[in-house]
């Protein structure tokens, strides 16, 4: 259904109101037909949820509205020639103003889409860097009237949660439908989720799980480099209290200096449950890199804090992140879906390296008995990383390793396979993204040693697998500064040529519906690191 804006009749309407309506959108006014954002709706709500009224029109509500990449095409080109070892362009990323330059929409295209938001009453925030998301907030009535949509309130049939959505697709006026992709924000719905952590027996670190030194010895990392000089991020959805990491560094005998913390929208609010995964995380690099510098990004849990927390780091210009947090495709919208990608394409063409955890739930993600895959580790712009069991001797060295059962993995139902990919694609695959893209220890037994919440335990998942691997860039980062070589950026090309040199060939366990193999498989990848020898061969290309 297409929904019509209600405009004001010129002859009734004040010189007042007339004149509060911007320039450039008052220019546009004949411009009357409405676009809707399809994708941008959730599917079959009624069937999973209760309405229960409707959203109170003075309730303010920030949204983030995503525009559409200039020549999209031509990004994705870019992306594969800088990202590539064997291309003369390897390494020669492009810069935040020459990313909005080239791929961005011009200023014009932006002060359309903000004087329209404007016109409709709403406050509009930052523009990012890049000319493709701009933040804005209004009450529910200001976007009904902005979206030609509906809020309502409903309550979920299975977990009694209380959330909103938007009742139909949102429109735009037509001049304005090419330029915007997605309205994130219209519904509170989806909430990113972490990996749950599961204590289990004691191993050698106090409480259990392996220490730094058992990481490190498993994963053949040299003394020599401690990812000094170098930066990574961290996507969060909640906080964490640095008294827990200080009593982890000093009882490790780590000299990691205090997190950078880096609020987006408002931050993710008061300490919840996920504080256990941001100490994870923390941890997890400083065990690994303990002189790499490290910033977390606390956003909101909602699609549009998700949007705008990617985009902050982004903005940021820092080389490395780890993700511990996503949601199966199938519980996204495609919109949501390619908003976000938009953004790690931005990451990619600037050079920027992202890791994210590929669940704890092994090929079911959804956990609807069929198969399915979690996001954004499916995103072709990022590492997806799964889950294994490393055993190491009494040396601290590598003895064997096997996939987890819970290590997510299998075929995107969104992306295509990427050409990087097709040296290794499946059948079962499905000429779709394959994932995940590489493993590491993830099995809560052993898991790794953490101190959180006051107390030491051991914590599993591919939450902790996702800074292992973020730990290995910083590390390789530094190697590659010390060479004159370019930092990793967009990893999967780089990792993919490689060939499973440098890697742990994982070729037993299961993850559910897939079983290891030689080589490239749909449970752990390629497998889990070997610091020293993948580093060479990195830096060899």
């Amino acid at each position: 259904m297409t929904l019509r804006l209600k405009l004001l009749a010129a002859t009734a309407a004040p010189a007042l109101l007339l004149a509060a309506v911007p320039a450039a959108f008052a220019a546009d006014r004949p411009d009357t037909a409405r676009v809707a954002l399809p994708g941008d709706v959730l599917p079959a709500l009624s069937t999973h949820a209760v309405r229960t009224g409707t959203v109170a029109a003075g309730d303010r509500i920030s949204v983030a509205v995503s525009l559409t990449p200039r020549d999209s095409k031509a990004l994705d080109a870019f992306v594969a020639q800088v990202s590539d070892p064997a291309s003369a362009s390897y390494g020669h990323y492009l810069t935040k103003a020459q990313f909005a330059a080239r791929f961005g929409r011009s200023g014009a295209e932006v002060k359309k889409v903000t004087d329209y938001l404007r016109s409709q009453g709403l406050t509009v925030g930052t523009v990012h860097s890049g000319n493709l998301l701009i933040d804005a907030s209004g009450t529910a009535a200001e976007l009904r009237k902005a979206f030609g949509t509906t809020l309502s309130t409903w309550k979920d049939s299975a977990s009694g949660r209380s959330f909103y959505a938007n009742d139909a697709a949102p429109s735009l006026p037509g001049s304005l439908g090419a330029l915007v992709s997605d309205v994130s924000g219209l519904n509170s719905r989806n909430q990113l989720h972490h990996q749950a952590p599961a204590p289990v027996s004691p191993h050698n670190g106090p409480g259990g799980g392996y220490t730094p030194a058992q990481i490190k010895g498993g994963y053949n990392v040299s003394g020599t480099y401690t990812g000094s000089g170098q930066q990574v991020a961290l996507l969060e959805f909640d906080g964490f209290q640095q008294s827990n990491i200080t009593t982890y560094d000093s009882h490790y005998g780590l000299s990691s200096t205090a997190p950078t913390v880096h609020k987006v929208s408002g931050g993710s609010g008061p300490l919840g449950g996920g504080q256990i995964e941001v100490e994870l995380d923390i941890e997890v690099l400083n065990a690994v890199a303990p002189a790499a510098k490290i910033t977390v990004f606390e956003g909101p849990n909602s699609d549009a804090g998700e949007v705008d927390t990617y985009q902050a780091i982004v903005d940021s210009g820092i080389p490395v992140t780890s993700i511990s947090w996503g949601l199966s495709e199938t519980q996204r919208t495609s919109s949501n879906i390619s908003a976000v990608d938009a953004v790690f394409a931005q990451g990619a063409a600037e050079g920027l390296s992202f890791f994210a955890a590929s669940g704890d739930s092994g090929s079911d993600d959804a956990g609807n008995g069929g198969t399915s895959v979690d996001y954004p580790a499916s995103d072709p712009y990022v590492t997806g990383v799964g889950g294994t069991t490393l055993t190491v001797t009494s040396a601290n060295a590598w003895s064997r390793e096997t996939a987890w059962s819970g290590g997510g993995g299998g075929k995107s139902a969104v992306f295509t396979v990427p050409s990087w990919q097709t040296p290794v694609q499946k059948s079962q695959g499905g000429g779709k993204r394959q994932v995940p893209d590489v493993a590491a220890l993830a099995n809560p037994s052993p898991g790794v040693s953490i101190y959180s919440e006051g107390t030491w335990g051991q914590v599993g998942g591919t939450s902790a697998a996702a800074p292992e691997w973020a730990a290995f860039a910083a590390l390789y980062n530094q190697q590659a500064a010390a060479a004159g070589k370019a930092r990793l950026g967009f990893a999967n090309p780089a990792l993919y040529q490689a060939s499973g040199t440098g890697f742990h060939d994982i070729t037993s366990g299961s993850n559910g519906a897939y079983s290891a193999a030689t080589g490239w498989d749909f449970t752990t990848g390629w497998g889990s690191y070997n610091a020293a020898t993948l580093a060479t061969k990195l830096l060899s290309q």
